[in-house]
């Protein structure tokens, strides 16, 4: 990820979308203080580069890249950088603007979308009756991978690898149920796993415009089907493949959170890494004449 195209990308944005920005005061508005509150340097394009970079960086932890790699390596370009812990209050301010400019990101559908979900753990499965952080807002559920702890991440995506709708719910959360209002922008065919079979949502999605397509259950009667949609529906791994990127490459899977704002702004910020990442998932062959008459 080239740091400059980032921060042009990233101001760009900000510039246009004044708002949004939190106010640069090292106090809460209407507290009381001995002196008056200073003005902080650091501007929010800054520190939302810096999170962002992060994601696509290589490093395992943020404190460590924040330290080891910031400090050291980019203190030119950004000259006028704040202790981490200090950072670390910065970063949640600005979780407003980083939700916008994920929006901002989001691709144009085109006809063919894939919708899954994926468990986001916030604590390891024995921990989860001592987690403080989330213990108010996290879920306990089951999923392929057994009993975890956290939330849901709800995606989708168009078959180029590009991002069209995220949602965030907790993770006992019915898969089907965040599926109406993350496809109102799309048209279609939405292909999905088995867990999003429902006759409900299929006849509401189909007066929206959008045809659902899944697989069937064992105790399903068979069902015709076109073979274009066979063969899209068999690609359906090319959401699972993005949703293994944005844990192991874009780490928005960890379970080191001591805020839950946080750990919103690191979800936020994956997501993001991820929009500008060069290569993406993609399904070929969709150029050649017998699939393209879908």
């Amino acid at each position: 990820m080239d740091l400059t195209v980032l921060f042009c990308d990233v101001d760009d944005f900000v510039k246009q979308n004044a708002s949004l920005i939190p106010k640069k005061l090292d106090c809460a508005e209407g507290a009381k203080r001995k002196y008056s509150p200073r003005e902080r340097k650091l501007s929010s394009s800054e520190i939302m580069t810096i999170c962002i970079a992060f994601h696509q960086s290589g490093y395992r932890n943020f404190k460590h890249f924040y330290l080891n790699h910031v400090f050291k390596y980019l203190s030119a370009q950004f000259p006028y950088l704040v202790s981490y812990t200090r950072f670390v209050t910065l970063m949640k301010e600005n979780m407003e603007i980083l939700a916008a400019y994920l929006q901002s990101r989001f691709a144009q559908a085109t006809g063919i979308s894939y919708i899954d979900s994926t468990p986001i753990q916030v604590c390891k499965p024995k921990r989860m009756s001592r987690n403080r952080v989330f213990k108010d807002v996290g879920r306990k559920a089951k999923s392929t991978i057994g009993w975890f702890f956290g939330f849901k991440l709800h995606l989708i995506t168009n078959e180029c690898g590009e991002l069209l709708s995220v949602k965030l719910t907790q993770a006992n959360v019915d898969d089907r149920t965040p599926v109406m209002d993350m496809a109102k922008n799309i048209f279609g065919k939405l292909f999905g796993d088995k867990g999003y079979i429902s006759q409900e949502l299929t006849a509401n999605l189909q007066q929206q415009g959008v045809q659902l397509i899944t697989g069937i259950k064992k105790n399903m009667k068979n069902k015709l089907m076109l073979i274009i949609d066979k063969i899209l529906l068999r690609k359906r791994s090319i959401i699972e493949t993005i949703n293994d990127q944005l844990k192991n490459i874009s780490q928005i899977e960890h379970s080191r959170h001591r805020s839950i704002y946080n750990f919103v702004v690191n979800i936020l910020c994956g997501l993001i890494a991820y929009t500008h990442q060069p290569k993406k998932p993609t399904i070929s062959g969709l150029e050649t004449p017998g699939l393209a008459m879908v």
